[in-house]
């Protein structure tokens, strides 16, 4: 039996995807094992978002090569899209592939994914990452993204029902919808992403499905108003502002402008009062000046959002940001480390808001100290003391006390399965 590793860097999409290859190399009799277990073939499923990912690609490399001396290691994904002959240069990757011939190549098996490679996980007992969008058209600045992963596109609504049905199948409760830029969704189908939201709370068997990330400027009041009254849409949202100054997203190229971004929270505050926000930031953008970045920081702050991702501006070839002057590199440092600072305080304060309140958790694993984890509606992560019946169960719960910054004990309320 060949036996396979697969490593996944950077996005939920290229873990659905990677997830999607490891299942059908497993229908085909190939063995998955671990990172530290001796494999036949690596897979690395690559990400080029920022340097700092391509460096964890090469890393990864040379440790699949050091562990398995006699492995053959192939490198797929956007890194590897982008850049092929740099991986080529780097001793010991046997070939670089397309992610639409990875199985073509391992097994002569002649697979025509077409336009949209279809994908979604499995390997989770309790939440899916489902893929409905690829590609993006905008084209921003800083972005290589749409030069890997190529325009927008989808497959047909139905075709993404058809695969939430196989997920629901496999007793998997909660669906995570995935795509470079999700908002998008319908464009090569005349559908839109409100129609797929519609058809999925139709789908027997998925109990809660998240957004993973939504443009401001694709985020409707429509939308916003269909999720406040689902009971499977939860109150979780991923927003990209990547800069607090009008300037700065302007040379972005971003679609929106502060106030629009502003009055979007307001919106999904007024009609979801508890609402989970995340914010992607990009701290030291070639233009931002000190006091953009100031911007930046007060209007977070003063939004009181629930959970910060920051990333700090990484030049990418071929980028229009690559041709301006660049920051310098204990800025974007300085920078990164007060916005990490303000995450920490605003996602605590979230924390603390909801003591007291109760929740519904979809219970997932048992941790090093007895407990069972989990995730309430608007991604608050709990614990309970360890019941094995409760795995993969919804229970409702009273949120006691913070056990760490990021951890609320709760109280079972009973009935417990909700």
């Amino acid at each position: 039996m060949t036996k396979f590793f697969i490593q996944t860097l950077g996005c939920k999409l290229n873990f659905a995807e990677s997830s999607t290859l490891a299942r059908k190399l497993t229908e085909l009799g190939w063995e998955q094992v671990s990172q530290n277990q001796q494999a036949d073939w690596g897979i690395i499923n690559s990400c080029t978002v920022t340097e700092h990912a391509e460096k964890k690609c090469r890393q990864a490399a040379r440790k699949f090569m050091q562990t398995n001396p006699s492995g053959k290691l192939i490198v797929t994904g956007c890194y590897a899209k982008l850049r092929p002959e740099e991986l080529k240069k780097i001793e010991g990757i046997h070939a670089v592939v397309d992610k639409n011939k990875v199985l073509h190549y391992l097994c002569d098996i002649p697979e025509d994914y077409g336009h949209f490679f279809a994908a979604f996980s499995s390997g989770d007992r309790t939440r899916s990452f489902l893929k409905v969008q690829d590609g993006c058209n905008y084209h921003c600045a800083y972005c290589a993204i749409p030069e890997a992963r190529g325009e927008s596109r989808n497959i047909p609504i139905a075709q993404i029902v058809e695969q939430a049905q196989e997920v629901a199948s496999k007793g998997i409760r909660e669906i995570v919808l995935t795509g470079i830029n999700t908002g998008d969704f319908g464009r090569t189908t005349h559908e839109t992403l409100l129609d797929l939201l519609v058809a999925l709370n139709r789908v027997e068997g998925i109990e809660r499905f998240r957004i993973s990330s939504i443009e401001p400027n694709l985020l409707t009041d429509e939308i916003i108003h269909f999720c406040a009254q689902s009971p499977k849409f939860l109150p979780h949202f991923h927003i990209p502002l990547q800069a607090g100054s009008d300037a700065v997203l302007a040379a972005m190229g971003r679609r929106y402008n502060t106030g629009q971004f502003v009055e979007r929270i307001r919106k999904l505050r007024a009609e979801i009062p508890d609402v989970f926000i995340g914010v992607d930031v990009i701290v030291g953008f070639p233009t931002e000046t000190d006091q953009d970045f100031e911007n930046c920081y007060q209007m977070l702050k003063d939004l009181a959002v629930s959970y910060l991702h920051i990333f700090p501006y990484s030049v990418r070839p071929n980028t229009r940001a690559a041709l301006l002057p660049q920051l310098a590199a204990s800025v974007i440092h300085d920078r990164a480390k007060r916005l990490g600072e303000l995450c920490l305080e605003l996602h605590r304060n979230y924390y603390q808001q909801h003591i007291g309140k109760e929740v519904n958790v979809l219970f997932e694993s048992k941790s090093k100290e007895g407990y069972l984890l989990g995730y309430s509606e608007n991604y608050l992560r709990v614990a309970l003391p360890y019941s094995r019946n409760e795995v993969n169960q919804i229970v409702r719960c009273r949120l006691q006390s913070l056990i760490h910054p990021e951890l609320l004990l709760g109280e079972r309320i009973h009935p417990t399965h909700v």
